[in-house]
């Protein structure tokens, strides 16, 4: 499991694109040693940037191996990037040919142009993207393809933004809003963007620290349930101080 780990984090280890007109930040804890997230940040070009979050079904060493199918599938398709849909549709095939026991992957790709401030995304099964305003509103973006692997043909559609400075999104795993509470009652999309006003976001950058503390008190454990990654990408001109 250790040397599981090691791989994995090799995997994930990225230093993320260093660009003024941009800002990126990344978090990820696995719930078990190795975990079933993965995601990626490549620059395309000069101005442009492609993206992917992916959650394999379950956690732990099994949906660990499936991760480092996710990255070499990733790896192999990077000409596909500049086309969001057309990516999600080869990784969709290819995934299905090597998954047989019925696990799956949601997933969300995408590609950045940070010269004209656009971004054209898509979803396969992913829990909403929040996209942000410099004013403080948050509002949600929603995709409907598939998850990856569960039908070989299936077709997938692109979603495209325009933003302004201060403008940007956030995506995330879907164990930042599939958290119980004592009632049975789960977060959701909704009770995670009260937590982020909660925490000043996005005003503030993001305090990873406090949101897994709010996530934890929601839940009332001492540990989260699943696998957490959050991704977040904003153009330049929203300042620390808002």
């Amino acid at each position: 499991l250790e040397r599981a780990r090691r791989i994995q984090t090799l995997a994930l280890e990225q230093d993320l694109p260093e660009d003024p007109r941009v800002q990126f930040a990344s978090f990820y804890l696995p719930h078990d040693v190795v975990g079933g997230d993965f995601f990626s940040i490549r620059p395309l070009d000069k101005d442009r940037y492609g993206f992917f979050l992916a959650d394999v079904m379950g956690h732990g060493f099994a949906a660990a191996l499936h991760t480092m199918h996710l990255n070499a599938l990733w790896v192999r398709n990077a000409h596909l990037l500049f086309n969001p849909a057309e990516l999600a549709q080869r990784l969709n095939r290819d995934l299905a040919r090597i998954v047989k026991d019925e696990s799956f992957a949601t997933g969300i790709c995408g590609v950045l142009d940070v010269a004209r401030r656009t971004l054209r995304f898509t979803s396969a099964g992913s829990p909403p993207l929040l996209m942000f305003h410099a004013n403080g509103e948050i509002r949600e973006l929603q995709g409907q393809g598939l998850p990856f692997g569960i039908l070989s043909h299936a077709q997938y559609d692109e979603i495209a933004i325009d933003c302004a400075a201060g403008d940007g999104v956030l995506l995330y795993s879907d164990g930042a809003i599939e958290i119980h509470d004592d009632h049975g009652e789960m977060l959701g999309t909704e009770g995670l963007i009260d937590i982020l006003h909660s925490l000043d976001y996005p005003q503030t950058p993001l305090d990873i620290a406090r949101l897994q503390e709010a996530l934890l008190r929601f839940s009332n454990g001492i540990r989260l349930g699943d696998d957490l990654t959050l991704l977040d990408i904003r153009f330049a001109g929203l300042s620390a101080s808002g």
